[in-house]
């Protein structure tokens, strides 16, 4: 049974959709914002939660641990160096969304994901 198990498909498969959330959890931590559909920014969040709290802790094992994750050096050399520190004093819920006009082609539901 699927009790509580509430991960959003997106409507990819299990490999598109990792990929999927790397790159836009990548090109979060880098730009501090990015507007995108509403269902992948729900889906972001969690993700990007996990990898802030893990930042906070500026050591060789976070290091690690956040490029198995992101695979970019730069996210993670921001995630600790900037957004760790910034973040150091709350206990969660350092991302906030803001919905958007739909957009325009498809009348999509748009927002905005950016850091507290």
């Amino acid at each position: 049974m699927r009790h509580g198990n509430n991960v959003a498909k997106l409507s990819l498969k299990t490999a598109q959709r990792k990929a999927l959330l790397k790159g836009l959890a990548c090109s979060f931590v880098i730009k501090g914002k990015i507007k995108t559909t509403l269902a992948r920014a729900k889906a972001l969040r969690p993700l990007v939660e996990k990898l802030i709290t893990r930042s906070k802790v500026n050591s060789l094992t976070s290091r690690r641990l956040l490029l198995s994750e992101l695979s970019n050096e730069k996210a993670v050399k921001n995630l600790l160096e900037k957004v760790g520190p910034q973040m150091a004093e709350r206990k969660g819920g350092y991302t906030r969304i803001v919905k958007l006009n739909n957009r325009k082609g498809d009348d999509a539901p748009m927002a905005l994901i950016e850091l507290v």
